[in-house]
């Protein structure tokens, strides 16, 4: 009985402190729409400069707690740096390039942090005052376990006496349900957002410095955190700070039973509530449904014409240049050239549902993983031959698009893309867990070419025809009736229901199409590599694929060739020269482009140079 009292309450402590990072996110989100990926760099910052200050100020209880409480001061300040700096030139862009730009943040903060603490991890020291442990039911429990669990509730009920007994907390209620109807009524919507991202940006330094003494600082925190806040702010409700006060709970106990219970599932379970709660109530446990409207500043979708005679003759220029490259280049442009055929793959894949199919995938690479590891398990345990594994790829990923997508067409919005990474996380865990089929993260190694193409020169160039002849088949079908349904449905879902077609059923064909070409990517990857790991289905890739499509242009046929060559070509150039702060200048880019061609690279050139009649 004791043991089970304690690992309630040890839920409840970690539920405590993930309410704290998923509050924060869930106000930022409720307000400006975006989905602040940089909120984990923001809960990173408030670990560090807590540790800093903590080891730095007067010892005792109130040094203690006035050293957190500045932690996440200075971190609201740096929040506000990043709303004034950066994300008030972009709220007319499209809400996913704010969230590729919150990206850029992630790499720039984590090259600063790396800078001025170092790479080493720190450990934090115990609470002044909290550092014992008292015994229930004979059992001991941290006595600093019992001061987050009464921290979680005391922050819940200082925020609902702010929205709910001041105006600014009135304004921020009134901004989550209509945020253009507030700024109609004279509500100063610049302020409004800077103050909403120093209380959202606050509440995540507050997480970090308070579980300094829990778990100390490390590099890797940003990312680790971010998904579970994600989770818990889909699960509790979009905006809805009782939901995700509700959901960090389920989390917190699910993350403390669930160990005992299926120990080789921790990684599936909260993707898996997310999961049901979403096929159950789409908007969350206490969330609202989505209102359907266009983005502000977000223009109608050009339609799509066929490639122009200028187009043609770029493109074979383009082909020539690549079949000469490896023969008059060096090794490693051949082998970089090759990396950014594969990606370029991916990039267009996930874009034929992105762009002309209007859905927007958080968790693409589980299909790009489905592929690789599919050629992988084939060869490693049955030694089928690389044809016969190539050709396995897409059709084990389609399958797994097939499963998937199924569910995943029947929400909208912001919840179609977290079921997508719900998914996705689901299948990262089990080859990261399952290491008696997958290796887990050791991988699986020796995954080599054929003979016939175990000489560089010729994968390179089998690669190439892959890739070519794969971007025709997703350019060509977008031209067929097929084509026009699924851009119909993007378009106007209601008119196109009225009119015969079956939106979910077209979104859901597009899924699986756009899911067997990933997959064919993945198998590319594997036998250029030699190997493959739980990485290639992880969060990360999922977001590459994402910023590809939109740097390149997401409104634009050729934006994620473009794209995926510009980010694939930079990151391989920056990472071979052993450039350290690397992220740094990946970071500066990404925002610089997001910045200057909200459009995409090839979004902006149309724009620029050719006449509107002749762009495709």
């Amino acid at each position: 009985m004791g043991f089970y009292v304690i690992q309630f309450l040890t839920g409840l402590a970690s539920a405590s402190s993930l309410f704290l990072i998923a509050a924060g996110l869930s106000i930022i989100f409720g307000v400006t729409r975006i989905l602040n990926f940089a909120h984990g760099s923001l809960y990173m910052l408030g670990a560090y400069i807590g540790y800093t200050l903590i080891t730095h100020l007067s010892p005792g209880p109130i040094g203690f707690w006035l050293a957190v409480l500045a932690a996440a001061t200075v971190v609201g300040l740096v929040g506000v740096a990043i709303e004034l700096g950066l994300l008030r030139r972009i709220y007319q862009a499209p809400e996913l390039f704010q969230l590729i730009a919150t990206f850029g943040v992630i790499l720039i903060v984590s090259d600063i942090t790396r800078f001025i603490w170092g790479e080493e991890d720190l450990v934090g020291p115990r609470a002044p005052g909290l550092s014992e442990a008292v015994e229930i039911f004979g059992h001991p429990l941290p006595q600093y376990d019992l001061a987050l669990i009464v921290l979680g509730p005391l922050v819940l009920g200082v925020t609902w006496l702010l929205f709910h007994r001041t105006r600014w907390g009135t304004l921020v209620r009134a901004a989550t349900q209509d945020r253009e109807m507030v700024g109609a009524l004279g509500a100063n919507q610049a302020l409004l957002f800077t103050s909403v991202f120093f209380f959202g940006a606050f509440l995540a330094g507050l997480g970090g410095a308070a579980q300094i003494p829990k778990g100390g600082a490390d590099l890797l925190m940003d990312l680790n955190v971010i998904a579970e806040a994600f989770v818990i702010v889909v699960i509790g409700g979009m905006g809805s700070i009782l939901g995700a006060f509700l959901a960090a709970v389920i989390i917190g106990e699910l993350n403390a039973f669930g160990i005992l219970i299926f120990p080789q599932m921790t990684l599936v379970l909260m993707f898996a509530v997310m999961a049901i709660v979403l096929l159950i109530r789409p908007w969350g446990l206490l969330g609202r449904p989505e209102a359907v409207s266009r983005a502000p500043g977000e223009a109608p979708e050009p339609p799509l014409r066929q490639a122009t005679k200028a187009a043609k003759s770029l493109f074979m220029v383009s082909l020539l240049f690549l079949f000469v490259v490896p023969i008059l280049g060096s090794d490693f442009a051949m082998v970089m050239l090759i990396d950014i055929f594969i990606f370029v793959l991916f990039a267009v894949s996930l874009h034929f549902i992105m762009g002309p199919g209007g859905l927007v995938s958080f968790g693409h690479a589980a299909y790009y993983g489905l592929g690789a590891y599919a050629s992988a398990l084939l060869v490693h345990y049955l030694e089928t031959p690389m044809a016969a594994a190539m050709v396995a790829a897409p059709i084990v990923a389609g399958l797994g698009a097939m499963v998937f997508g199924w569910f995943s067409v029947r929400l909208t919005g912001v919840y179609f893309a977290m079921l997508t990474l719900a998914f996705a996380q689901i299948g990262w865990s089990v080859v990261f867990q399952w290491n008696e089929f997958t290796y887990g993260d050791d991988g699986i190694l020796n995954i080599w070419p054929s003979d016939w193409l175990s000489n560089p020169l010729i994968y390179y160039y089998f690669t190439l025809f892959l890739v070519g002849v794969s971007i025709v088949v997703l350019r060509r079908t977008l031209f067929t009736p097929f084509g026009y349904m699924m851009r119909a449905g993007r378009d106007s879902p209601l008119r196109a229901d009225a009119i015969g077609i079956d939106v979910q059923r077209q979104q859901w064909f597009a899924f699986i199409f756009a899911g067997m070409f990933a997959g064919l990517a993945g198998s590319l990857y594997v036998f250029s590599k030699g190997s493959v790991f739980p990485d290639q289905m992880a969060i990360p890739q999922s977001i590459d694929g994402l910023m590809m499509v939109l740097l390149g242009g997401v409104k634009t046929l050729t934006g994620p060739i473009v794209g995926a060559a510009a980010l694939t070509g930079l990151t391989d150039w920056l990472s071979s020269n052993e450039i350290w702060f690397w992220r740094s200048v990946l970071g500066c880019v990404i925002l610089g482009l997001v910045i200057l061609f909200p459009q995409g690279i090839v979004g902006f050139v149309r724009d620029k140079f050719e006449p509107a009649e002749t762009r495709e």
